[in-house]
Formats: structure tokens, C-alpha cells, sequence
């Protein structure tokens, strides 16, 4: 991408940031280049950040993409071909800078600081924000002036809610900031009622499906006649999925902010203003997804527990431990549910058949713009999403998952769902409909996950039943892992099956091989769907019928709106056709097998 010219009266200098102390930078090179003005701030952990990137910004990285000496030479390049000013190198991954960095950046003339381990990227982030913002925008300063809110928690701080009551005093801007399935994570508490369901649900899906096609924010839309500017807000990347740069790895889990305006027309301050915004937003972001490592480790334990076939003892061990995490001050320990979700793109191995846990999710998938795209990594893509999902849609705030412990395992996501309180029959069992149901969870977000996965990519989740107990642990997880796979058989972008579908014939359906399938089916249904093409005649909608009446003539002829003598020379037609009779108990199940398949 072309690199922007900076510098100019209304730029902090690089310089400056040496001469706040409490920013803990150490230069390590480019002193000739510290008049260089900045324009922003970017943190990221992304081999190829180029995407994000719009020329001018302080660039902070915790290394993580660095895996050996030769990946500092392209990075480097990549952050001076998109015109950064500097780079800012975190040494609590690896202690010190490493030397490749150093040299890398005196080859590019890029100058790069040293952040001390004691210094969150949140405070950098924070201080250039408030410089930039205020020096090129004084109109808007007192928006920016007042951020530090933004960082601090309790009811004195409140958050993102904080910036947005901002935006609406100073600037009179309505906005929220909504989840990528559309649930409000925060929204002005000045700005009125906040915005409808279906309105955030199409918003989220007008949002997802823009970043899928690579296009730079931000987006505008328009609802019921308002006009909506759609800015992404994203994670930092410190420690996040994703490392090769696909858009595909984060766009299912990234916030965004709805500003209920008409972006096209504001000049670059106020544009500038509002990444500016979502900057500050994506510091609660990072925040609110650190709160969740001790809940993911928990899962984690408890996965690798179950899977390595762990005495139940030590398994229930770990899961009085993850009680008093996931459910503070109950007493008792709950009882649990698993979750189980699978994100695949184009190539990958489930092809809505019986696919082991582990497969891989991608090999070569064509990317958004028809390019063939490096393989995703789709457990943590899966782990974002189910965190989301599994929120009650109808809450808001941007911890409301703090009872939600999800783990990633291959290509797979799995959650560990406490359920405190469960109604019982009158013999003390557990109730048939209790916790979590598969098509539930996923009636409010089915429209914009479908937009986010675009043409080449499903969602497929599986619900097991409730257990009381870690011996049941196990067989829960390998029920939530077979509804997956019935899931998976299913047509559709984004589907879910749960444990009482388990107990009937639909869970042997998707483990038959697919040239088996074909052969049934051709042998039973082809003759009657020639002879519906030649004659019109409506067999196979008369064998579907008489097969959901049970064989009944009354009730099927009433169906069919026919005489009986009607129905009856159909169903003889039908039998003369395949040689089968549909009398017998055999026959009929061969027929309704068949359908089922085709």
C-alpha cells in the first residue's frame, strides 16, 4: 500500500514520547528520525499488519508473530512500505529486543523503542491518543481530554458507555458499540432508547459482510430510512487468533461501533477523531479478553482431563475449582452442559459428513477475493464465537460471559456451561428441556454469523444434556461432538443439533457414506421422480404424505385434498414403479429412509 506523508503542525513528534517518563520507552535506534510526526497508534501481534494500517502510526507489538531471526526482516518491511513512524518492541515476551529487530530496523530507517515489561500498551495507547486527537482536532478535544474513564472500572469509570456519552454531549452523535452477532455492548446512556434487535442484527451482518469483501471502514448503511456509519473495532492481537493476516481469523469475533450518521461527508479530523475512538474501545476490548485466560485455562483443564480419560476424582476436583469461578458464592457445585462448535471454510475436512474432531479446517481455501488463502486455524475462531453465543442476546455490557468457560482443541471449541439451578421431575431427575437448546442458541444470530461466513465458510454446534457429575463429563462431551456431526449434515451456513436428537435414526444418517446414499436413493426414488418429470403426476409428494400419515387413507387423501380412489391408484403406481410394498413395515422405513437422504 502507498505510504501517507506526515509530519506537519498537527502531529505529536516522536520525540515526545522520550520525554514522558511515564511511558517507560527506550530508544534503540533512529535518532536521526525522531522529528517524524505521529498520527495514530496500532497494536498488534499480526505477521502482516498492512491491512490496518493507514500510514503515520506508533506501532506496539508484544512480539508474539516472531517465531525465529528471519521473520524481523519482512515485518519490518511491510510496517515501512505502509509509512509507520516507528516501532514500539514490548520486552515482557521475550526480555530484550531481539537483535534481528534492531538491525531490521536500521536497515529501514524505522525507528523502534523498547516498552518496559512494567508499562501496558494501554497507557501508550492512551497518552498518543490524547496528544494526537487534541492537537488536530481542538474542537473535539474535550472528548479525547476526558478518555482516561474509558480505563478505569466501577461504576466511577463506566466504560465504553463513558466515550459514547461523549460523542453524543460534544459532538451530538448517537452510538453504540455492538458485538459482531449484533448484541449491545454499550451505547450512550444519553442517547434515548437504544436500538431494536433487528436493527443491531442487521447491522452486525451489514458490518461482517463488508469486512469479508476486504473493504476499509467506515461502512454506511442504511436502516428503515437512517443512515448508520459502521467504524471496526478490533483487537489488539496480543495473544490473539491469527497470526497470517486472513481476514477470515478475526472478522467473526471483532466489536464495531454504529454511529447513527453519515460518515461520507466529515472532514479528516472527525474521522480521525472516531478510529481514534474506537482505539480507546479496543483497550476495553483487550481487556475484557485478558478477564477471560483464567476461565479458558480452566476449561482447557478440565478438557485435557476428560480427553485423556482422568479418574473421575481428579476430574471433579478440577471442576470444584471451576465452580467458585464461573458461578461466585453458590454453594453447591452445578450441574453442566457441553457445547461444541466447529467454524470451517471452503476445503475443510467435515463436508457435512462424519468428520474426526481434529481435522483439519482449510487447506488452500480461496479468500474473500478469490485468491487462495493460507489455511485458518479454526478452533480459536470457533472459542471467540461460542463465547459470544453463548451470552443471553438480550444482555448488555461487555462481561456478561463471565460464566462461560470455552476452550479450543484442534479445530474444535468447547464450552463448559455451569447451570446452578435445574428443574426436576418428581423421581429428583433432571428435566428433559433443561439448560440450553441448540436451535435457541442460535435464532438470534443465524442472519449475521451467515453474513460473516459468507460463501465459504459454516458454523456447525452441538448441545449435550445436562450431568450432575464429572463421570458424566465424558459421555456429555462425545454427545455435544456426535450432535455436531448431525449439525454438520445439515444444509445451511450456520446450524446446530442437540442431544435429543440423538436417540433417533437422524443420528445414523450422517455417518453413511455418501456413494451409499446416492445408490439407496437412486434405487427407490429415481423411478418416481422420472415418472413425476414425464407425466406431472406428484408421486413423490404422495409417498411423503402417506408415509407422515401413517399409512392412513382418510387422513392423507384429506391432506391431499383427493378422493381415496385417487390416493390409492398413486400408491399402487408408486409400488408397480419400484417393486416394493407399502403394506409392509420394511418397505415403508426403506421409503422413508430414502427421503430423509435425498
Amino acid at each position: 500500500m502507498k505510504s501517507r506523508q506526515i509530519g506537519g503542525d498537527d502531529t505529536m513528534r516522536l520525540r515526545a514520547l522520550l520525554d514522558t517518563d511515564a511511558l517507560g520507552l527506550r530508544l534503540l535506534g533512529g535518532e536521526d528520525e525522531l522529528d517524524r510526526g505521529v498520527r495514530g497508534v496500532m497494536t498488534t501481534d499480526l505477521r502482516d499488519p498492512s491491512r490496518y494500517l493507514a500510514g503515520g502510526e506508533l506501532v506496539l507489538t508484544g512480539l508474539a508473530w516472531r517465531r525465529d531471526a528471519a521473520d524481523s526482516e519482512p515485518f519490518v518491511r511491510i510496517l515501512t512500505t505502509a509509512g509507520v513512524a516507528a516501532l514500539a518492541a514490548g520486552e515482557a515476551e521475550l526480555g530484550d529486543v531481539p537483535e534481528d529487530l534492531v538491525e531490521a530496523c536500521a536497515r529501514h530507517r524505522l525507528p523502534l523503542f523498547a516498552v518496559n515489561e512494567s508499562v501496558a500498551f494501554a497507557t501508550i495507547t492512551e497518552h498518543v491518543v490524547r496528544q494526537v486527537s487534541g492537537e488536530r482536532a481542538g474542537d473535539l478535544a474535550a472528548v479525547v481530554d476526558r478518555h482516561r474513564r474509558l480505563m478505569t472500572s466501577g461504576p466511577a469509570g463506566g466504560g465504553p458507555d463513558v466515550v459514547l456519552d461523549l460523542l453524543g454531549s460534544d459532538l451530538d452523535l448517537r452510538a453504540w458499540v455492538l458485538s459482531p452477532v449484533g448484541r449491545a455492548i454499550a451505547g450512550a446512556t444519553t442517547a434515548g432508547p437504544g436500538l431494536p434487535a433487528p436493527v443491531r442484527a442487521r447491522l452486525a451482518g451489514e458490518h461482517l459482510a463488508a469486512a469479508r469483501t476486504g473493504r476499509r471502514g467506515p461502512h454506511r448503511v442504511s436502516v428503515d430510512g437512517t443512515t448508520y456509519s459502521l467504524f471496526p473495532i478490533r483487537s489488539s492481537g496480543r495473544g490473539a487468533a491469527g497470526a497470517a493476516g486472513d481476514v477470515r481469523e478475526t472478522v467473526l469475533s471483532d466489536w464495531l461501533l454504529a454511529v447513527e450518521a453519515d460518515a461520507g461527508d466529515w472532514p479528516e479530523e472527525r474521522l480521525d477523531l472516531l478510529q481514534g475512538v474506537t482505539q480507546l474501545i479496543a483497550v476495553e476490548r483487550d481487556r475484557r479478553d485478558a478477564a477471560r485466560t483464567v476461565r479458558r485455562r480452566l476449561a482447557q483443564e478440565v478438557l485435557e482431563l476428560v480427553q485423556t480419560g482422568a479418574a473421575p476424582a481428579e476430574i471433579a476436583a478440577r471442576l470444584r475449582v471451576a465452580a467458585p469461578v464461573l458461578l461466585p458464592g453458590l454453594g453447591a457445585a452445578p450441574h453442566w452442559q457441553v457445547v461444541v462448535a466447529r467454524v470451517e471454510w471452503d476445503g475443510g475436512a467435515d463436508g457435512g459428513a462424519a468428520g474426526s474432531p481434529g481435522a483439519a479446517v482449510s487447506s488452500g481455501a480461496a479468500g474473500p477475493s478469490g485468491s487462495v488463502a493460507s489455511p485458518v486455524e479454526g478452533g480459536p475462531v470457533a472459542q471467540a464465537l461460542l463465547e459470544e453465543i453463548l451470552v443471553d442476546p438480550a444482555t448488555a455490557g461487555p462481561d456478561p460471559s463471565d460464566r462461560i468457560a470455552v476452550a479450543h482443541t484442534g479445530d474444535e471449541a468447547i464450552a463448559l456451561v455451569p447451570l446452578p439451578a435445574l428443574p426436576t421431575d418428581p423421581d429428583g431427575a433432571l428435566g428433559t428441556e433443561a439448560g440450553l437448546l441448540a436451535d435457541a442458541l442460535l435464532a438470534a444470530v443465524r442472519d449475521p454469523l451467515s453474513a460473516g461466513l459468507g460463501d465459504d465458510g459454516r458454523l456447525t454446534l452441538g448441545v449435550s444434556a445436562s450431568v450432575h457429575s464429572a463421570e458424566g463429563l465424558r459421555g456429555a462431551l462425545e454427545e455435544a461432538r456426535h450432535a455436531r456431526r448431525v449439525a454438520a449434515a445439515r444444509p445451511g451456513r450456520v446450524c446446530a443439533a442437540g442431544h435429543q436428537e440423538l436417540a433417533s435414526h437422524v443420528l445414523l444418517l450422517p455417518f453413511v457414506p455418501d456413494d451409499v446414499r446416492r445408490a439407496f436413493t437412486a434405487r427407490l426414488l429415481d423411478p418416481l421422480r422420472e415418472y413425476d418429470r414425464r407425466h406431472r403426476a406428484e408421486l413423490i409428494p404422495t409417498l411423503e404424505a402417506f408415509l407422515d400419515c401413517d399409512g392412513s387413507w382418510t387422513r392423507c387423501a384429506t391432506r391431499l385434498h383427493l378422493h381415496v380412489n385417487t390416493l390409492r391408484y398413486r400408491v399402487g403406481r408408486i409400488e408397480q414403479l419400484t417393486g416394493r410394498d407399502l403394506s409392509r413395515l420394511e418397505d415403508k422405513l426403506d421409503f422413508f429412509l430414502a427421503l430423509r437422504m435425498s
